[in-house]
């Protein structure tokens, strides 16, 4: 199976993937998500390659009061090793490489998935930019006046949970 009979399979199962919005030939973004997150496809060795890359601001970014550098710092540390297991809440995947990088006021992920089933492949690829923004609500720091996107995103939290807004959703 060649390179670009993984990529036309890679292709059929993100267009087949509602959460997949086509932006440019074979790149997406993730319109489940608060935050910037695209997927861009290709295929080598008949597997199906579907590189992730999620945006998320950095707390600082997202409060009306100053964060402390420290906080910040130590809320990145601890949101780096909790990406390291993003593979938990994928099926049938390898271990995933994962990288995560302070760019300005924003942490970048980037995750690389390869599976010779390309439906599998989309649909981790989803779960990769869910597991990103659970993790991210998981990780908001109570005592802070929080602006967008973490207003919504905890109201949508409490709203799942059936409840009304008020801290964070822990």
């Amino acid at each position: 199976m060649s390179g670009s009979d993984a990529v036309e399979r890679a292709r059929r199962a993100a267009d087949a993937e509602d959460a997949f919005e086509e932006t440019a030939r074979g790149q997406y973004a993730i319109a489940t998500t608060v935050f910037d997150a695209a997927v861009s496809i290709g295929g080598d060795d008949g597997k199906a390659t579907f590189s992730v890359t999620v945006r998320v601001p950095m707390l600082d970014a997202t409060t009306a009061d100053r964060v402390a550098p420290v906080v910040e710092d130590g809320w990145f540390d601890t949101f780096a090793l909790r990406m390291e297991d993003v593979d938990g809440a994928l099926r049938g995947s390898d271990e995933v490489d994962v990288e995560v990088e302070r760019e300005g006021e924003k942490a970048v992920i980037r995750a690389e998935i390869d599976d010779i089933d390309a439906k599998r492949g989309a649909s981790n690829a989803v779960a990769v930019v869910d597991y990103v923004e659970g993790t991210y609500v998981e990780g908001i720091i109570p005592g802070y006046e929080y602006t967008e996107p973490v207003t919504h995103l905890i109201q949508r939290a409490a709203d799942t949970a059936g409840g009304s807004q008020g801290g964070t959703p822990l």
